[in-house]
């Protein structure tokens, strides 16, 4: 038990890593809320605007790390209350 939990441990710390960095590399769209409702001042012209390519690899690749995130931390914090209790 000892080995997964610590695999699971190296796994989330590398899952986080990965989620560090797939949110750093993302284009801003505008400046948040303002930019979208305002329309940011710069030539996007605010609003929604669609992903391609690249972009939308890197989106979903991060939506896949999240929930890669999540589920091996629901596991790891599962696996030590068994251990405790």
């Amino acid at each position: 038990m000892a080995k997964v939990v610590s695999t699971l441990v190296i796994t989330e710390a590398v899952l986080a890593v990965l989620l560090m960095a797939s949110v750093l590399i993302q284009t801003p769209k505008s400046s948040g809320l303002g930019g979208t409702i305002g329309g940011g001042g710069d030539s996007t012209g605010g609003g929604y605007r669609t992903r391609r390519g690249l972009e939308r690899q890197i989106y979903w690749t991060t939506w896949v790390l999240v929930v890669a995130f999540l589920v091996c931390s629901i596991v790891l914090t599962a696996l030590r209350a068994r251990n405790l209790g």
